[in-house]
């Protein structure tokens, strides 16, 4: 009787072996109508707590006055307490340094980076380098990328990236790649060394043949000379659009955004193939943003109006504002290259139409095939900074 017991638990043991061997959903993809299912992908993160991601090394660091910098940095709170407790729970970036803040072997994919950074939000540069590439395929600096290009808190709340208080970052981008990913961040600030606190998780697992590379550049025009701002341009290969956020600073009085997004595709090369009708209607608001004469900040999950600064003034010169359009259900998909442009275009008296002189930064987000055409140069924190 106990040789039958164990030859059937022998075969049970088996055969839910191979079946979770055989396992064949990836782990991405995640959503509610499928968060029941279980997957053979591993899960990781990365943080100051455990550099390396690894299986059973995190929390390993120790209070140590004498360590290495960036290995305990909470030594002096931590002096009673000892290793296991929270020793090191953030790092320190010097003026002009570059920071691996992650290097990860795949396959996999990044599926949440969460961070809160100090200093200068426009002097903190965040790049992404996919399977041993030389240029990133993410550049831009932090604020923009997490919708804050005003270096400036304002709670932000959509499907891709969330700002919560009181300043953390949260970008919920998949971020899907075959060899290798590396996360790095440069402090350009010439003064003044930030700390920066992150959590960077991710999944080790098999990756579709149909997935394409994540994206995002960042683009500024301090004051816009011609009639079209330029929110991406060069882009080359197969791909789609999933968004853009704009910091558009009005110079002039008046309302500002009657200015049409247009998408050049595949060849376009006068006329666009997508046209919008408007600023705010691109950004899924109407009617100026305005409601009994004041206008109105809104965050959702695909559109947002997420700042408007100063708060107390309308249609006056100096104005800024902060916008994000996310194409998550309705991704623009281009086949051999992509140009995007947005008029700066506003009003003026005897109706008629005003090309404006706008202060006017982005970042635009896109997934595509690799090899990329190389990004504009980054601006310097000279050009970069706040007038």
């Amino acid at each position: 009787m106990k040789s039958k017991f164990n030859l059937i638990l022998a075969i049970l043991l088996f055969s839910t072996g191979l079946f979770a061997q055989n396992r064949s959903f990836s782990g991405l993809e995640m959503n509610m109508g499928n968060l029941y299912r279980l997957s053979n992908a591993e899960t990781r993160s990365i943080s100051p707590e455990n550099f390396t991601g690894e299986k059973g090394k995190g929390g390993m660091a120790i209070p140590d006055p004498n360590a290495p910098r960036n290995t305990a940095n909470a030594t002096e709170p931590a002096r009673d307490l000892g290793q296991g407790w929270k020793v090191n729970p953030f790092v320190t970036i010097q003026p002009g340094e570059t920071f691996t803040m992650a290097e990860i072997d795949g396959p996999g994919a990044i599926q949440h980076i969460w961070m809160t950074p100090t200093g200068n939000w426009r002097f903190s540069i965040i790049r992404i380098y996919w399977d041993d590439e030389k240029e990133p395929s993410v550049e831009a600096p932090i604020g923009h990328f997490f919708g804050m290009g005003w270096n400036e808190y304002a709670h932000l709340n959509s499907l891709p990236v969330t700002v919560n208080p009181g300043s953390a970052f949260n970008s919920y981008w998949v971020m899907p790649f075959r060899k290798k990913a590396r996360i790095t961040m440069t402090n350009i600030n010439d003064s003044e060394p930030m700390n920066l606190y992150y959590q960077v998780d991710y999944t080790l697992t098999d990756v579709p043949d149909d997935a394409a590379y994540f994206h995002a550049q960042f683009r500024r025009t301090k004051v816009n000379q011609t009639s079209d701002y330029t929110i991406v341009d060069g882009i080359k290969g197969e791909g789609h659009y999933v968004g853009v956020y704009m910091a558009w600073q009005v110079n002039n009085n008046g309302w500002w955004g009657e200015g049409e997004i247009k998408f050049f595709m595949d060849g376009d090369k006068q006329f666009p193939t997508i046209i919008g009708t408007g600023t705010e209607d691109y950004f899924l608001g109407s009617y100026n943003f305005d409601h009994n004469g004041k206008y109105v900040t809104f965050t959702t999950p695909y559109s947002g109006l997420v700042q408007v600064l100063p708060p107390d003034q309308i249609y006056r010169a100096g104005q800024r504002f902060g916008l994000y359009r996310w194409h998550i259900m309705d991704p623009i998909r281009f086949k051999k290259d992509l140009r995007i442009t947005i008029q700066d275009l506003g009003w003026r008296h005897g109706h008629r139409y005003l090309q404006q002189q706008s202060d006017i930064s982005s970042v635009v987000f896109w997934y595509q095939s690799e090899p990329h055409a190389t990004f504009p140069k980054l601006p310097s924190w000279h050009e970069l900074e706040l007038n």
